[in-house]
This record gives structure tokens, C-alpha cells and sequence, in this order.
């Protein structure tokens, strides 16, 4: 049934979309900016600061030095907390209060084009903040294989699945204090889903539950490409967030066409 809507979409109108998003944030670059330091603070101080108490970490039959371990994790951290912050909180405040998606629906956008326009600034903006990323781990000497270059298109796909994510739960949201929730989703993943540390770290009864969480898949793409350790796994890995991407489009698509429904 997606792939029947995707063939419909109108990449202009879409477009459209994401250029009003544009035009808003032209005046706003410092707000832009703002969502590149969280992680980059997050990577000084327990990447590089605490690090030096840490020492060297296992991976994959080897032992690495734990900035080069936690920095690739931080790249997915940043994919995920931009495309989050940006579909759910500005997104509900378009659809709850500005009421501008009415206005949006008014026009020939449908509402998939209208979720996928949102997720294209979304993209835009993850993206931007992700090769700056990328470009500061590499100056940093924090990326020793050259396939690190392939984890920015990888952080591209970890922001399409939380986006789409986003939008899909957005969707249920009721007020502002739901946020609370989001919250501790974003905490909850932030800190155990293999960021800090490695996997063979946690419980066994924990390590389901950590493999069930977005941002796991992302730490392992990004990682095993930013020090070269490739496995079919990655696939695996790839395809969970793709399945991401298909599932929080449709339900986005779905709820916003039954929430704006005339």
C-alpha cells in the first residue's frame, strides 16, 4: 500500500514543503547551529576526558582506544537526537497549535508528500550537522579506517528512520507533557544502546532488549564502518532501519490524513 502512495507522490510538492522550512530558518542559522554541540561536548568530555581513565575497550577481537570507540556512536547519537527534536517537537507544534498543516492539506500536498517534505528538511538539517561531525572526528584522528567516509550516508539513513519514527509517534502525542515520554525514550537509547559501551558488556537478559532499539542499529553501521569492520551483519543492521523508515511513513502518512481530515 506505500509503495502504491510513494509511485503518487509529487517530488515538487514535497519540495515545496521543504522549502518553506527554508525560508523560515534562513534568519535562524545560530538555532541551526545550536543542534551540532550536544554531541561534540558528549565526545570531549567522556570521549576524550574520560577516556583517559578508560583506556582501551574491546571490539570485534581487538581493543581500541575508547574515543575511537565512543566517537562513531556519538555521529549516531546526532543523526538520531536531530531528526527526532525536529519531528516531534516542531512538528507537534505545527500540527497541535500553528494549525499550519490545514492550511497545507488545503493545497494539492497529500499528506504522505507532507510527511516526506518534513522529513526532507529534517534529512537536511541532520545531515549538515552529521558531516560536520564526521569532518571534526577525522581532524581529530578519531576515524582510522577510511570507510568512515561511508558512515555520513549511513547517519543520513539513522536520520530517515528516526524521522519517520518521529512523525509516526507525533502522531499520538496530546500535549506537552507527553514530550516527558519522548524524553525518556531518547534517554533510555542514548545511554544503553551500546553507546558507551560494548555489547558483551550488558546482562545477557538485556541484550534483546538492547538490539531491539533504533539507535543500536546505528552504533553498529557507524562504528564497524568508522573502524573497519565490515560484516554482513551491517546488512542486518541496514535493514532493520529501512524497515524503520517504511513502518514510521505509513503510520505518519495514515494518522496525519485521519488527524486533518476535513
Amino acid at each position: 500500500m506505500l509503495t502504491t502512495l510513494l509511485l503518487r507522490v509529487s517530488p515538487r510538492r514535497a519540495g515545496a514543503v521543504v522549502e518553506r522550512n527554508v525560508l523560515v530558518h534562513r534568519r535562524g542559522w545560530v538555532v541551526l547551529a545550536s543542534g551540532f554541540f550536544e554531541p561534540l561536548l558528549y565526545l570531549l568530555s567522556l570521549g576524550i576526558g574520560l577516556g583517559a581513565l578508560v583506556g582501551r575497550v574491546p571490539f570485534a577481537g581487538e581493543s581500541v582506544a575508547y574515543p575511537v570507540f565512543l566517537a562513531p556512536a556519538m555521529l549516531a547519537v546526532q543523526a538520531m537526537n536531530a531528526a527526532l527534536t525536529e519531528t516531534t517537537f516542531n512538528v507537534f507544534g505545527k500540527l497541535k497549535y500553528m494549525r499550519l498543516y490545514d492550511a497545507v492539506l488545503a493545497t494539492p500536498v497529500t499528506p504522505l508528500e507532507l510527511a516526506l517534505g518534513e522529513i526532507g528538511w529534517c534529512l537536511a538539517r541532520s545531515g549538515l550537522y552529521s558531516g560536520a561531525f564526521l569532518g571534526l572526528m577525522a581532524l581529530l584522528g578519531l576515524t582510522p579506517s577510511g570507510w568512515a567516509i561511508l558512515a555520513w550516508p549511513a547517519a543520513v539513513l539513522i536520520g530517515f528512520a528516526f524521522a519517520a519514527l518521529g512523525m509516526a509517534l507525533t502522531t499520538f502525542l496530546r500535549s506537552w507533557q507527553d514530550f516527558d515520554y519522548v524524553m525518556i525514550i531518547m534517554m533510555v537509547m542514548f545511554m544503553f544502546a551500546g553507546t558507551f559501551t560494548p555489547l558483551d558488556a550488558y546482562p545477557a537478559w538485556a541484550r534483546p532488549l538492547v538490539e531491539l532499539t533504533p539507535l543500536y542499529h546505528g552504533v553498529a553501521i557507524t562504528r564497524g564502518l568508522s573502524l573497519g569492520h565490515l560484516d554482513l551483519a551491517m546488512l542486518g543492521h541496514a535493514a532493520y532501519l529501512v524497515g524503520c523508515c517504511v513502518l514510521g511513513l505509513w503510520v505518519a502518512a495514515r494518522r496525519l490524513g485521519r488527524l486533518l481530515q476535513p
